[in-house]
């Protein structure tokens, strides 16, 4: 028969083993915070459904285990996209770009810093800066993350990341076929119209049909169907478009919509119109 002096020391150790176990869970907990909360405005909007998904993986990868109760994860499929998203987004886009051709490129991480600062300041881009070096380090599965931007993230700001995809690429002034085959991919992966991915290219691969490619329209269409186009792009890529992702996108995205404008003038001056 077990006596009361043995049944009191099981109680006890059990009630050690119980404080000792909530200690190291405290311990745990609390340097995850820290690192959680050293990383949280790095991706200043918050998360919303990139913390799930094949980004979520990579988010985990570079960040260790962001947090502790995976219960408190929000649910994806009722999240709009948040700065957060978008910047997650394209800093592993970006990293995944600057690997495509074998070597990553002073002039590409010059493009980086640059598109950084202009867009959200010394600090914060300092802190992107350190993200992408972690995304830098891991395999990106094209396919998979580009997919969850085209499920989840709204159009026109896919559309301002591949603006941004293209602008990097040709900051060595040379467009590698690598280079657009990557891109090319991702916009057909994360659901970007051919039409609109070409508009896009237009921008920076000079040609001397390239206003109108801008316009998605051919060389040779009227006045009437020139003026309603540039009427649909300028919509299409008004910065107001991303507006909910912040400030800070919305000014980078006046370059897109200045772009379109500069085409349209250039027709007009060609083709003698008003």
């Amino acid at each position: 028969m077990v006596s009361f002096f043995s049944i009191l020391l099981i109680i006890i150790a059990i009630y050690y083993a119980f404080v000792w176990s909530n200690r190291a869970r405290s311990s745990t907990s609390k340097k995850s915070v820290r690192r959680a909360g050293g990383y949280s405005k790095w991706i200043g909007g918050g998360l919303g459904w990139a913390f799930g998904g094949p980004i979520g993986a990579i988010l985990g990868f570079a960040f260790g285990k962001m947090y502790d109760d995976q219960r408190q994860q929000p649910s994806i499929d009722t999240i709009s996209t948040l700065q957060g998203d978008f910047m997650a987004s394209l800093l592993i886009l970006t990293a995944a770009l600057m690997k495509s051709d074998g070597k990553v490129k002073r002039s590409e991480l010059d493009y980086v810093k640059q598109f950084l600062r202009q867009n959200f300041g010394n600090e914060t881009a300092q802190e992107y800066l350190l993200m992408l070096r972690e995304f830098l380090k891991q395999d990106i599965h094209i396919q998979q993350v580009a997919m969850q931007i085209g499920r989840f993230m709204d159009y026109p700001a896919r559309l301002q990341l591949i603006h941004y995809l293209f602008g990097l690429a040709a900051a060595d002034t040379y467009l590698s076929p690598q280079e657009i085959d990557l891109i090319s991919r991702i916009a057909a992966y994360c659901g970007v119209a051919p039409g609109d991915l070409n508009s896009i290219k237009a921008m920076f691969v000079k040609e001397t049909d390239s206003a109108y490619k801008i316009l998605e329209i051919s060389s040779d269409a009227e006045i009437a169907d020139i003026k309603k186009a540039y009427r649909e792009m300028a919509m299409k890529y008004h910065p107001d478009k991303v507006s909910h992702l912040g400030e800070d996108i919305r000014l980078a995205a006046e370059k897109k919509f200045q772009t379109v404008t500069e085409a349209y003038e250039t027709i007009k001056k060609e083709r003698g119109f008003n």
